[in-house]
C-alpha cells in the first residue's frame, strides 16, 4: 500500500509534481484493493487511477516503475501491480520479478523487499540515474526509461552507457580468422593470444534470415561487432552490436535480422586474451521458418487427458515454440520438456524462456542436459484485444540434442487460477448461499409450520441455477446499446460480471464453480458451527446446571438500553466492535438455547420411561384410575413436545441466521484490528466504513436473539419475508463481487423483514 501512498500525493491539490521525478514501487497492487472490502478505499483507488489517467500529460515527467513478486506471492498477484497506463503516458513500466535479468525468481510478498537480486538491481539502477553534474536523480526522463529498461526489462551484459558510441576501433595485435560456415562452435580456455573470427554476410543473405550467436563468458567486455560495407575480412572500424545481445542465466545471446541491417558486410567475434577462463562461443546461420513450430495448446475441457506433443530433431542452437491459442487467464498448462543427446560429453545447460510478448512477464529456467523438465504456463495478464502477437516458449538449447515437448491442460492449475484472481469474490458466494438456505427456511415454515435443519436445506435450495442465469441474460443484454440507456436511466450500477467480461478476467463457468466452493464452504461451515453448538453444550451441561426453558419478552426496556448501548459504542468508537459485540451475545444466546432444548429433550425422554413403568404397576391394582392417569399423562408429553419441538425450530432459524452474521463479522473484522492497531492515537475510527450498518443490524440482532418461530409464523409479512432472500441473493453476485462492502448491506435487509416480522 506504500507504493498507492506515494501515487496518491499526486492527487492533493497543494503537491507540486515536480519535487519527484522517480517512483519505485514493489507488490503494491495499483489497479484495486485485493479484497474491496471497504467503499472509502475502492473510492480511494479509483480517484488515484482516474487523475493519473487524466492528468497524464502534467505526469509525464515521472518515471514510474513497478515490481510484481509473481506467482509465488499469494497476497497480492501480479495483474493487480501492473500500472493502469494510458496512451500519453509512457513513462511507466511494470514488471515481475521473474523476468528481471539477474533475478530470474518470483518472490512472496514479504521477500520481496529483502530479495538480494532485486535489492542489487534496484541499487545499481540508482547509480545508474545520479546526474554527474547535479548528482541527483537525472532530469532527463528518456534517460530514467533507459536505466529502467537496462536492469529490469532487458541487460545487454554490458554497463550502462547513456550514449554509446556508434563505432568502436578494432585494436590490438589480434589474429583475424574468416569463418565461412554456418554453424561454428570455438571452446576457449588458457588461451593467451586474442582472436577475431569474422564472419561475412554476403553469402549468407540469400539462404539464411538471421543469425544467432551466444558466449558463456559472462563480462561485461563488449565481444560481437559489425563490419559496415567492409570488402576486406579485416576492418579497423566496427558498431558495437554487444548492446543488442541479451543476458540470460549461463549466458549471453544476440540474434540479429539480416533485413534489418543491409549495411553490415561482417559480423565479427572477440576473444580475448584469457588465463584461467573456460568458456565457449557458437554461432549460427538460420531461417526463422525452420526455428519456428507452432504448437496448439490443449483445449480447458481437456482435463489434461489429451495432449499436443512436438518433436523438434533439428541440430540447432535456438527454437522458438509458439502457443496458439494460449490468450486468457483462466487457460493453465503444464510443459514436459525432455531432452536427449547423441553423446555423453560435458555440457552447458538448456535455458527454457516462456516469453509473454504483451507484459514483462516473462519466466526462465535453466536445466541440465539430458534432463526432464516440467514447466507451468500461466498468465499473470489476459491478451490485449488489439494485440495479435503469441506467447512463446523458447529453447536455447545444445547443437547435438533432440527436445519433445509435451503440452497438457492442468485442472489443478487452472483451478489455481480461478482462485488466484477472484478468491475475492468468493465470500460473496458463501453468504449467498445461506441467505438461499435461510430464504428456504423461511418458505418451510409458511408451508409446513417447521423449520427445516441448515445443513438439508442448503442442499435443497442453494442451487446455481436459481441465480446465476438471470445474471448471465443482463450481461447478454447489457451488450445492445438500447439495454445499456435502459440500464443507465434507472441509475443501476453495472454487472460486476461485464465489468470483468470487459477487461478478458470473466468467463461463465467462473461463477458456476466459486458457487459450488461457497456451497461446499458453506456446509462445511455450517457443520464446524453445530458440532461447536454441540461441544460447548455438553460442557455447559457437565459444569452446571442448566436453566430452565421459558419465553422471554420481544422488546424490553433492558433490551432497548442495550440496542441504544450498541449504537452509542458504533457512533463513538467502531462500529466493527459493536458488530463484534452483540455477535458474542448472539452466540450466548444460542448456545444457552441448545443447552435448555438438549436438557428438555433429556428429561422428557426420562419422565415418559418412568410413566410407562408407573402405568404397568398401576394396572395391577385398579382400572378405574389408569384411564386417568394416562390422560393426564398424554397432556403433559404433548405440551412438553409442543414446547421443545417450537424451541427447536426457533434454534435452528438462529443457527442459521448465527451462521449468515458470523460471514458479516469477518467481512466487518479488518475495520476493528485497523482500529485496535491506532487506539493509542484516537478512540474514534474516522471515516468508519462500517458504522450506519452496525447501527441498523445491532439493533435488529437485539431484538431477532429473543424471537421465536412461533411469532414469525403468525405474522403477515412472513410470506414476503421468505420471497425476498432470492432476488437478494441474486443482486449480490450481481453487484457485490468486486464490492464485498455492499454484502451485509443486502443481509441486513433481510434480517429487517425477520424483525418486522416478529412485530407485526
Amino acid at each position: 500500500m506504500g507504493g498507492l501512498v506515494a501515487r496518491a500525493l499526486l492527487t492533493l491539490k497543494n503537491f507540486k509534481p515536480e519535487l519527484i521525478n522517480l517512483l519505485i514501487t514493489q507488490a503494491t497492487p495499483h489497479v484495486a484493493p485485493v479484497m474491496p472490502l471497504d467503499r472509502y478505499l475502492t473510492d480511494f483507488y479509483t480517484a488515484v487511477n482516474n487523475h493519473w489517467i487524466l492528468k497524464a500529460q502534467e505526469l509525464r515527467n515521472l518515471t514510474t516503475l513497478s515490481v510484481a513478486g509473481g506467482f509465488r506471492d499469494y497476497q497480492v498477484r501480479s495483474g493487480l501491480a501492473f500500472l493502469p497506463r494510458s496512451s500519453q503516458h509512457g513513462s511507466a513500466l511494470s514488471v515481475v520479478s521473474s523476468a528481471v535479468p539477474r533475478a530470474w525468481a518470483s518472490t512472496d510478498h514479504l521477500s520481496i523487499v529483502w530479495c538480494k537480486e532485486l535489492i542489487l538491481a534496484t541499487i545499481r539502477a540508482f547509480f545508474d540515474l545520479i546526474d554527474e553534474n547535479t548528482r541527483q536523480i537525472t532530469e532527463d526522463p528518456k534517460k530514467r526509461m533507459s536505466v529502467l529498461n537496462h536492469h529490469f526489462v532487458r541487460h545487454p551484459a554490458k554497463i550502462f552507457e547513456e550514449n554509446p558510441e556508434a563505432f568502436t576501433e578494432l585494436t590490438g595485435t589480434f589474429t583475424w580468422i574468416t569463418v565461412k560456415a554456418s554453424k561454428w562452435t570455438y571452446s576457449v580456455y588458457n588461451d593467451s593470444d586474442g582472436k577475431y573470427f569474422t564472419f561475412p554476410l554476403a553469402s549468407h543473405r540469400k539462404s539464411y534470415s538471421h543469425v544467432y550467436c551466444e558466449s558463456t563468458l559472462l563480462d561485461t567486455s563488449s565481444w560481437i561487432y559489425g563490419c559496415m560495407n567492409s570488402n576486406s575480412p579485416m576492418c579497423l572500424e566496427a558498431t558495437d552490436l554487444s548492446w543488442k545481445a541479451e543476458l540470460l542465466p549461463t549466458t549471453k545471446v544476440i540474434m540479429l535480422k539480416l533485413q534489418d541491417h543491409p549495411s553490415l558486410s561482417h559480423i565479427v567475434v572477440h576473444v580475448p586474451p584469457t588465463v584461467g577462463n573456460k568458456y565457449t562461443l557458437d554461432c549460427e546461420f538460420f531461417k526463422e521458418d525452420s526455428r519456428t513450430v507452432q504448437l496448439p495448446v490443449t483445449h480447458l475441457f481437456s482435463f489434461g487427458l489429451s495432449s499436443s506433443k512436438i518433436l523438434l530433431n533439428s541440430t540447432g542452437l535456438l527454437y522458438n515454440v509458439q502457443l496458439q491459442h494460449f490468450n486468457r487467464i483462466y487457460q493453465a498448462f503444464k510443459i514436459h520438456i525432455e531432452s536427449h543427446c547423441q553423446s555423453l560429453k560435458e555440457r552447458k545447460p538448456s535455458v527454457y524462456r516462456l516469453h509473454i510478448p504483451w507484459s514483462h512477464e516473462d519466466s526462465i529456467i535453466v536445466a541440465r542436459i539430458p534432463s526432464s523438465t516440467e514447466i507451468s504456463a500461466k498468465l499473470h495478464i489476459a491478451q490485449p484485444q488489439n494485440d495479435s502477437r503469441v506467447p512463446e516458449l523458447n529453447i536455447y538449447s545444445s547443437s547435438d540434442c533432440h527436445y519433445e515437448v509435451i503440452l497438457k491442460t492442468s485442472l489443478l492449475q487452472v483451478l489455481g487460477q480461478i482462485m488466484r484472481f477472484h478468491a475475492g469474490a468468493l465470500p460473496a458466494y458463501i453468504v449467498s448461499n445461506i441467505l438461499l438456505t435461510y430464504g428456504g427456511q423461511l418458505s418451510t415454515l409458511v408451508s409446513t409450520g417447521q423449520c427445516s435443519d441448515f445443513s438439508l436445506e442448503l442442499v435443497r435450495t442453494a442451487k446455481p441455477y436459481k441465480v446465476e442465469p438471470l445474471i448471465s441474460i443482463v450481461v447478454f443484454l447489457q451488450g445492445f446499446n438500447w439495454f445499456r440507456e435502459i440500464w443507465e436511466s434507472l441509475s443501476l450500477p453495472e454487472v460486476d460480471a461485464a465489468v470483468l467480461s470487459s477487461r478478458d478476467a470473466w468467463f461463465p463457468l467462473v461463477s458456476l464453480i466459486l458457487f459450488l466452493f461457497g456451497t461446499g464452504i458453506a456446509y462445511w461451515s455450517g457443520v464446524f458451527f453445530s458440532t461447536s453448538l454441540r461441544l460447548f453444550s455438553s460442557l455447559w451441561l457437565a459444569l452446571m446446571r442448566p436453566p430452565v426453558l421459558q419465553k422471554d419478552k420481544l422488546i424490553t426496556p433492558r433490551r432497548l438500553c442495550g440496542a441504544l448501548s450498541l449504537a452509542l459504542v458504533s457512533w463513538t468508537t467502531c462500529g466493527a466492535l459493536a458488530v463484534v459485540i452483540v455477535y458474542l451475545q448472539y452466540l450466548f444466546k444460542v448456545i444457552k438455547l441448545h443447552v435448555n432444548v438438549k436438557a428438555d429433550q433429556n428429561t422428557l425422554s426420562g419422565d415418559s420411561g418412568r410413566s410407562k413403568e408407573t402405568l404397568q404397576n398401576s394396572r395391577m391394582h385398579t382400572v378405574k384410575n389408569q384411564s386417568s392417569m394416562d390422560s393426564i399423562s398424554e397432556a403433559t408429553q404433548s405440551l412438553s413436545n409442543s414446547t421443545i419441538a417450537e424451541a427447536v425450530n426457533s434454534l435452528k432459524m438462529h443457527v442459521t441466521i448465527l451462521n449468515l452474521f458470523t460471514w458479516i463479522v469477518l467481512l466487518n473484522l479488518p475495520s476493528l484490528i485497523y482500529w485496535l492497531k491506532n487506539l493509542r492515537y484516537s478512540v474514534k475510527l474516522d471515516p468508519d466504513p462500517c458504522r450506519f450498518t452496525a447501527i441498523i443490524i445491532t439493533c435488529i440482532l437485539e431484538i431477532l436473539m429473543n424471537s421465536s418461530t412461533s411469532e414469525v409464523q403468525s405474522s403477515k409479512l412472513l410470506k414476503i419475508a421468505a420471497k425476498v432472500p432470492l432476488p437478494l441473493s441474486v443482486a449480490m453476485l450481481a453487484f457485490g463481487r468486486m464490492h464485498l462492502y455492499k454484502v451485509p448491506d443486502f443481509v441486513t435487509f433481510s434480517l429487517l423483514l425477520h424483525m418486522l416480522c416478529c412485530i407485526v
